[in-house]
């Protein structure tokens, strides 16, 4: 495990050069992408360097980690509309090549085919994560089997909790999600993390230095064979 500590700006034009990297030595790279408001500025970058030429996700396809129960993609909270929004929109990416998981209707059936899809087209190159101040990532919550393919989960009250943020009232906030597991994301061939904040601190040092145990669902990606985690000071700052 690779871990880079540097500001938010660079960490994130870091990442989004990683992906650039990934696609213009595979111009049909299968990309495994997060939301949340840490990969923010990584899609900003990825796009900029799209519209400059620097690269093109004309022939990618694209697997989005998770997605709330009950959400339709037109909700404006749902993880469909925050990927059109923050990064489809702005690439030359072909939209029937971007698989996010559903939230409503069949939802069930297109979570059992999830894994067997993202197989059928080769397998993510590089997956992006976040993390949850309680270790968790994707909507693995702690407890989660290393073994979890992917599959639908109640959320924690510190998830709900932490997302509420971003919804007007925390009553708003859905208490169920479908998520790619931790076997799931582990199958990339490429991981990269980020982390920024004191918030995260607790979570980012069961990352590098805790052991490896399903009450730290991060800490599996101690086993995987290329992975960057990149935090800023605050994040770090109980590894020092």
């Amino acid at each position: 495990m690779k871990v880079v500590v540097n500001t938010n700006e660079v960490i994130s034009k870091m990442i989004a050069e990683d992906f650039i990297e990934v696609v213009n030595k595979k111009p049909n790279a299968v990309l495994g992408l997060a939301t949340g408001t840490s990969p923010l500025d990584v899609y900003a970058n990825m796009a900029k360097a799209n519209k400059e030429g620097r690269v093109s996700f004309a022939k990618c396809k694209t697997f989005n980690l998770d997605e709330y129960v009950g959400l339709e993609g037109t909700h404006n909270q749902s993880y469909r509309y925050f990927m059109n929004e923050n990064l489809f929109n702005h690439i030359d990416i072909d939209k029937k090549n971007t698989n996010v998981l559903l939230g409503v209707g069949d939802y069930k059936k297109f979570m059992n085919e999830y894994d067997g899809m993202i197989a059928k087209a080769g397998g993510i190159d590089i997956q992006i994560l976040g993390i949850g101040s309680d270790g968790h990532i994707a909507f693995n919550e702690p407890g989660t089997s290393f073994d979890s393919l992917t599959h639908e989960t109640e959320l924690t009250e510190q998830t709900i909790k932490d997302n509420s943020r971003l919804f007007n009232d925390i009553s708003e906030v859905p208490t169920r999600a479908v998520t790619m597991g931790l076997k799931s994301i582990m199958n990339a061939r490429k991981i990269v993390l980020i982390a920024t904040g004191k918030n995260k601190a607790q979570a980012v040092y069961g990352l590098i230095k805790g052991p490896i145990d399903e009450s730290m669902p991060c800490s599996i990606l101690q086993k995987h064979p290329d992975v960057t985690v990149y935090v800023d000071e605050d994040a770090y700052s109980l590894c020092k």
